[in-house]
């Protein structure tokens, strides 16, 4: 029997077409990034800075949490965004291209040169001022814009050279991760950072006890979220830690798996009623048996990064950007980035992360610690380390940790939005190059 389309498959199949495409993220990033700046540029600019103001509180055990949207965006949905980060991170570690040494060795290394010398490159620019503390803002990777441009220039492209631009951003969001905690935490409380260690031994006693319920990681994770809040280490380093603490792995292997799903099959053909549209009371338990097996062989971390990823890829890091990305466009645009902030930032994200990545790799292929990828060529690999420099969500998500100074963040945004453009225009160009070649 032909499964019967319902007529509103007709309208969902394309969008979730689009939505499953490996480059639309990197779209809707783009569409929220433009929007921001059509906005805060249009007759309604006070709107889009009301709109981000407007206050919002959340109360429990007799305590207040009271804050602006925008600070609910960049500390709370953004602890989302880290936290699937996190699960990313653990799983890449575990079974992917971080699970070993040989495995590990080019991107990471690749990913350390490209953190530490745009960082290096900004420092010596802004060395001896106030601005010097905005070191770390050049040293991210934006992988939806970098995945999206690489998907769209690069068709004939090797998938190992894609593999490794996304094991290069997944070590670079590590490196991230660690320079926020470490340098771009202050006023530490260590009554609530207690609190949030207590709920976090709660979670790792959970995991070794084998507890696989989400909503057990999701409660007692909210709470590790509040206490780091309260604490000073910045909120989102709680998402990270959390989403390690989830379980990786099954009840039961693939094997058995298998078996007791074709036996189930079997026992579910053996009782297909006729002509009805309704499943036998038989079937019903069949099928039951069906999800109770496959809950058993789906590992929590997986189950939670597969029904979070959507949600961070096509609503969090959009309303993120649409929050932060509204920079006022003048005439003057171009001579508002002559300051050592915006100089910084442009020369470390296009110039500091091509260096960084493409040094570093040559010198760890040319000394036999690693090979290039399978298939891939040098052009690609510049292209790549081109592409590194599109820093877009967490270099102005750590601008904001950086400074405290509105003009100081304004100028960082301005050398952000322009570097990344720049940066993935270059890359775009030289991975179309190859595909000539």
């Amino acid at each position: 029997m032909i499964q019967q389309k319902a007529p509103i498959d007709y309208v969902l199949q394309p969008v979730s077409r689009f939505i499953q495409q490996e480059h639309t993220s990197g779209i809707i990033l783009f569409l929220s990034v433009l929007t921001a700046i059509i906005w805060v540029n249009s007759p309604f600019q006070e709107s889009y800075h009301h709109l981000w103001e407007i206050n919002f509180s959340l109360g429990f055990a007799g305590s207040v949490l009271s804050n602006p949207l925008h600070v609910w965006i960049n500390d709370g949905l953004m602890s989302v965004f880290f936290f699937v980060i996190g699960l990313e991170l653990k799983r890449e570690f575990m079974a992917g291209e971080l699970s070993s040494l040989r495995k590990a060795a080019l991107p990471m290394i690749a990913a350390l040169g490209g953190m530490l010398v745009p960082a290096l490159i900004y420092y010596i620019i802004n060395r001896g001022t106030e601005a010097a503390h905005g070191w770390g803002i050049p040293m991210a990777t934006d992988i939806a814009f970098a995945l999206a441009l690489l998907s769209v220039a690069g068709k004939n492209i090797p998938s190992s050279v894609k593999v490794f631009l996304s094991a290069l951003a997944v070590a670079d969001d590590l490196g991230a991760v660690l320079v926020i905690a470490f340098f771009y935490s202050s006023n530490l409380q260590f009554v609530p950072l207690t609190i949030a260690c207590g709920f976090l031994l709660v979670l790792v006693t959970g995991n070794i006890l084998g507890v696989r319920n989400s909503a057990f990681y999701l409660i007692i994770g909210f709470g590790v979220w509040v206490g780091f809040l309260l604490s000073g280490v910045h909120a989102t380093i709680a998402g990270v830690l959390v989403a390690f603490t989830i379980p990786a792995r099954t009840i039961i292997d693939e094997k058995v798996y298998s078996e007791k799903l074709r036996k189930l099959s079997y026992e579910f053909e053996e009782d297909i009623p006729n002509n009805s549209t309704l499943t036998t009371p038989e079937q019903h338990e069949t099928i039951e048996a069906i999800k109770r097996l496959s809950l058993a062989a789906e590992t929590p971390l997986q189950k939670i990064e597969y029904v979070l990823h959507p949600w961070v890829a096509f609503l969090i890091m959009p309303l993120f950007a649409l929050a932060n990305a509204g920079i006022v466009i003048g005439g003057d645009f171009f001579l508002s980035v002559i300051n050592p902030v915006s100089i910084g930032v442009i020369t470390g994200l296009i110039a500091g992360k091509f260096i960084g990545v493409l040094l570093f790799t040559w010198l760890m292929v040319k000394t036999g610690f690693a090979a290039l990828p399978k298939n891939a060529t040098w052009r690609q690999m510049a292209g790549v380390a081109a592409l590194a420099g599109i820093g877009f969500t967490m270099s102005v998500f750590v601008s904001a940790l950086a400074f405290k100074n509105a003009e100081m963040i304004t100028q960082a945004k301005y050398g952000i939005l322009l570097a990344s453009l720049l940066a993935g225009s270059m890359g775009y160009i030289i991975l179309m190059q190859n595909r000539k070649l």
